[in-house]
């Protein structure tokens, strides 16, 4: 088998696994289940949605085999975003300062994301189809992608923040976070806009910085009206104020 350049990378990027995992991965099940996904994930660095077939075959095992460890192919290719993105969902951060959290989530996460990029868009592929089959009334009773890893890790990156935003304050944040970190982002950012991954990268965490610094401000006028009303006599508005402000514009 011809292994691209991208593929080559893949497998450097794979020899840096720790001890501990590598060894937690060599039982025979284990091991034949890291055949199938790294076939798997080969076919989706290549631009491709595999079947479960499709992976016994570049996998060199049987449908049967290949059966017995993924039932569907949205769990194949769960499976294989899953260990795309294994040390990204164990992130973590000591830092107490929310702002400080963010930058090191997104300069974590963006690299590995942009390395992994074709398998991520495999899987936004393969959602988006099942989201239309859905709404035609011929997904039957396949199993639908999950996607939502985004979340817990959003929802850790600004914990600091829980307690000083109320619960629709940390909620929105997270939610607007959420725009600017995941699969989506990159297509606008790298498709639309044609940015590189650095470039991306920037962008993101001006945002960042931008919707936690919004969050708070807004929290801060809440519980201060006066200097809200202060605020608001001298030219500035909060992004509430502008947010209603704007519903009552009409278009011409």
């Amino acid at each position: 088998m011809v292994v691209s350049g991208q593929e080559q990378r893949l497998t450097g990027w794979k020899d840096k696994v720790p001890e501990d995992k590598a060894r937690a991965d060599k039982g025979p099940r284990a091991r034949m289940r890291k055949i199938m996904l790294d076939a798997a994930m080969r076919l989706m660095q290549d631009g491709l949605i595999p079947s479960v077939s499709d992976v016994a075959g570049a996998a060199q095992v049987s449908r049967a085999t290949a059966y017995r460890y993924f039932a569907t192919q949205a769990s194949l290719i769960q499976a294989a975003v899953d260990e795309a993105l294994g040390p990204i969902l164990a992130w973590k951060s000591e830092s107490q300062d929310a702002e400080e959290r963010v930058t090191q989530l997104v300069t974590f996460a963006y690299p590995r994301m942009d390395f992994y990029e074709a398998t991520l868009k495999a899987a936004l592929r393969l959602a988006l189809d099942q989201w239309a089959r859905k709404h035609a009334g011929t997904l039957g009773d396949e199993a639908p992608m999950v996607r939502g890893h985004r979340i817990a890790l959003l929802k850790s990156s600004v914990a600091p923040l829980k307690v000083k935003l109320n619960r629709q304050g940390f909620d929105r944040l997270t939610q607007a976070l959420s725009l600017i970190f995941g699969t989506e982002a990159f297509v606008v950012l790298k498709d639309i806009w044609g940015l590189d991954r650095r470039h991306a990268q920037d962008v993101a965490l001006w945002t960042c910085h931008a919707l936690i610094q919004a969050a708070l401000a807004e929290e801060s006028e809440a519980k201060a009206p006066g200097a809200a009303r202060g605020a608001r006599r001298n030219g500035t508005r909060s992004t509430s104020a502008l947010l209603k402000k704007g519903s009552r514009v009409r278009v011409k």
